[in-house]
């Protein structure tokens, strides 16, 4: 079984502040980074550090072949990532005091995907491959509708939401995986947990619920059963990258058919960590 990780890939400029700017204000930063981001790329390095291969596939600009080199360093495979003349995607993102993020993206690279790359890039995988996809792309419903001809397992993150997401066809997806805000604007009711994870177990029938609620942990959804886990404890320095070490730890593990509740809990042990760290990428674990 192969993992193919067709995502976005960002060049993070990371602002500590002590509160997120407000409309009409001009407030200084404390300290200023640059990561290497974007939810795409955070997602197949966190399938490498629990010990996946995993393919990724993407767009960034000619001139920063250096950041595949970084991805190899991860050990994540980067054959499939495209040299284009677009601008490679970046994002602006605020860290206030409390370790919150405020974030601003730039498609760029990340929207330049074709049709002919995709058939190209799917040529490789098989029936009983996974695939993992984002919302930071373009041709996201080209790209579920092809991969689910092949019989591949599809999971999709679809972050950020947008209101495109709702015209997709998710009913293609094997497993949607979606934070409290995320899940709301699916469903378009504000109710409980239990209530969302019913709604959208009866709007997307054939389809597994990952449901990812942060510090109140997460809860997942199959046709026979609803598996819950507790979040790890920490104090948090900067959520970054949090949510993506969730995803790939939880996928890494399940591919490898461990029990589901043993994969929500290294998941949760793995973004537990991501957080005590600064940084998107560079503060994924291993473990």
């Amino acid at each position: 079984m192969k993992i193919l990780n067709i995502g976005s890939i960002n060049i993070d400029y990371v602002y500590e502040v002590d509160d997120f700017v407000k409309s009409g204000e001009t407030i200084p930063s404390n300290n200023f980074k640059v990561f290497l981001g974007g939810k795409g790329l955070n997602q197949s390095v966190a399938l490498a550090q629990a010990g996946s291969q995993v393919f990724h596939a993407g767009n960034i600009n000619i001139k920063d072949d250096n950041i595949k080199k970084e991805l190899i360093k991860w050990n994540v495979n980067v054959d499939n990532i495209k040299e284009v003349n677009d601008s490679t995607g970046h994002a602006i993102i605020q860290v206030n005091k409390d370790g919150e993020n405020s974030i601003i993206i730039h498609g760029g690279a990340n929207k330049a995907i074709e049709s002919n790359q995709i058939d190209i890039i799917l040529e490789n995988f098989n029936q009983g491959d996974i695939l993992l996809l984002q919302n930071e792309i373009n041709k996201i419903p080209e790209i579920i509708e092809k991969a689910n001809k092949k019989g591949m397992k599809i999971f999709f993150n679809p972050a950020p939401m947008t209101k495109e997401v709702l015209n997709y066809p998710l009913n293609l997806v094997d497993c949607l995986i979606v934070n409290e805000s995320e899940s709301k604007k699916l469903t378009r009711k504000n109710v409980d947990f239990d209530e969302i994870i019913n709604l959208l177990k009866n709007k997307y029938s054939n389809t597994s619920i990952l449901l990812t609620l942060g510090e109140k942990g997460s809860i997942y959804s199959s046709k026979k059963k609803n598996f819950k886990c507790k979040a790890v404890k920490v104090k948090a320095i900067d959520t970054t990258a949090a949510g993506d070490t969730f995803i790939g730890y939880f996928i890494s593990s399940l591919s490898r058919d461990n029990k589901v509740e043993d994969c929500l809990s290294m998941a949760s042990k793995a973004a537990s960590i991501c957080v005590t760290k600064k940084g998107g990428a560079i503060s994924i674990p291993k473990i």
